[in-house]
């Protein structure tokens, strides 16, 4: 099998971890084969677009979801090393308001299935990071909508020391109590 998953305690949010094959002069891994990745995970979803941002040490993105379009996203990182949370937000789930995070690095090439009901983002542990995702929907800024990276309801434990550097869209998010869902 390409991919070692690891199911989080959230049904559905996983860990994927792909066969990398390294030596002295470096490493090689698939990345992504769609053929692979429904036989490892069980699932049969289709990716529409590959986005990639670059940010610098302490840039916290997130918690962000689409009410309409919502995306499922394989994410990764290929340069540096973040700190990738998952927060629940199907209403009608058993695990609703639940979070789960995973550090993922240029080195551990873990990558994370993060499905359509879910809010996400990352903070930059590195100097500056390289964030990988692809998404089964196309952005919809116009139902793009941010839940409060800092909300004591959700309680994420993020790294210690942190002070993230926010946009103003993520400055202005709203505690999940407060959050527009669909």
């Amino acid at each position: 099998m390409p991919y070692t998953v690891t199911p989080t305690h959230i049904p559905d949010l996983l860990i994927l971890e792909p066969k990398v094959f390294g030596d002295a002069r470096g490493f090689f891994f698939e990345s992504f084969n769609q053929q692979d990745f429904n036989q490892a995970t069980g699932l049969n979803v289709q990716f529409v677009q590959d986005n990639h941002s670059r940010s610098a040490q302490g840039v916290l993105r997130g918690l962000h979801y689409q009410l309409q379009q919502p995306q499922g996203k394989l994410v990764r990182v290929v340069r540096g090393a973040v700190f990738d949370v998952a927060v629940d937000i199907r209403q009608n789930s058993p695990t609703f308001g639940q979070w789960a995070g995973v550090e993922l690095t240029e080195d551990n090439h873990k990558q994370v299935w993060v499905p359509p009901g879910f809010a996400h983002g990352f903070v930059v542990l590195s100097d500056t990071a390289d964030f990988l995702y692809k998404t089964t929907d196309y952005y919809a800024p116009q139902h793009e909508r941010s839940i409060a990276w800092n909300d004591p309801a959700i309680g994420i434990t993020w790294p210690p020391g942190l002070q993230p550097k926010l946009s103003a869209k993520d400055q202005s998010a709203k505690p999940l109590a407060e959050a527009e869902l669909s």
